[in-house]
C-alpha cells in the first residue's frame, strides 16, 4: 500500500518508491548509479532485510537510491529494533523515514523521544521523519500522513534535492522544512 500510494503521490517528481526486491534487481543489473560504497551498504541492507522500501531519484538518465523506508502497521516495542538501522542509514547519508498506519503507541512519551531524540536515553533522533496516518500525534519529526501523502511527497522531493546537491551534510540532523 505504501509503495502504491507513495509512488502515485510522487508521480512526475522523478522519484519512485520501490520494494527491496526491486532495488536488488536494479543493483544486479548495474542500473543504479550510486557510488560503490553505497552499493555495498545497500546490498548489506537487502541481505538483512532491514528496510521495506527504498526511494529512487532519477536525474537525467541516472538512477540513485537516496532513501530507506520502514513501513509498519504499528511499532510499539519493536521501535528499538527499527531505530538502530535507521540511525545507521542516516550515518551513511541516506534519507531514513518510517511510515506507520497506527499511531496509538505515540501516547507513550518514550516512543516520541525515540523518534525525535533530545533526552538522555535517546539523545539523537531515530529517523529523519515518521509519517503517521493521524494528525493527533504530530510533533517535531512526527508528521501527519493523509491518503495523498502530501507531507511525505514534499519531504521526499526536498530530501532528494538535498541528497543530490549537498549529500556530505545529509546526516541525522537534516530535517525537512516546515513550508
Amino acid at each position: 500500500m505504501v509503495k502504491i500510494l507513495g509512488t502515485a503521490a510522487l508521480q512526475d517528481s522523478g522519484i519512485d518508491i520501490i520494494l527491496q526486491r526491486d532495488l536488488n534487481t536494479l543493483i544486479k543489473a548495474g542500473e543504479l548509479d550510486n557510488e560503490p560504497r553505497d552499493i555495498s551498504w545497500l546490498k548489506e541492507q537487502i541481505r538483512e532485510s532491514i528496510f521495506d522500501l527504498y526511494a529512487i531519484v532519477h536525474r537525467g538518465d541516472k538512477k540513485y537510491c537516496f532513501g530507506c523506508i520502514q513501513s509498519k502497521t504499528s511499532i510499539r516495542d519493536r521501535v528499538t529494533r527499527d531505530r538502530e538501522p535507521s540511525m545507521q542509514a542516516m550515518q551513511s547519508f541516506f534519507w531514513s523515514t518510517i511510515i506507520v498506519l497506527d499511531g496509538e503507541f505515540l501516547k507513550n512519551p518514550k516512543f516520541i523521544t525515540m523518534v525525535n531524540g533530545g533526552t538522555s536515553e535517546h539523545q539523537h533522533n531515530g529517523w529523519h521523519g515518521m509519517y503517521v496516518f493521524s494528525d493527533q500525534y504530530t510533533q517535531d519529526r512526527i508528521y501527519p500522513l493523509d491518503i495523498d501523502f502530501t507531507t511525505f511527497k514534499r519531504h521526499a522531493i526536498e530530501a532528494a534535492n538535498y541528497w543530490l546537491t549537498q549529500r556530505q551534510w545529509f546526516n541525522m540532523d537534516w530535517k525537512a522544512s516546515k513550508g
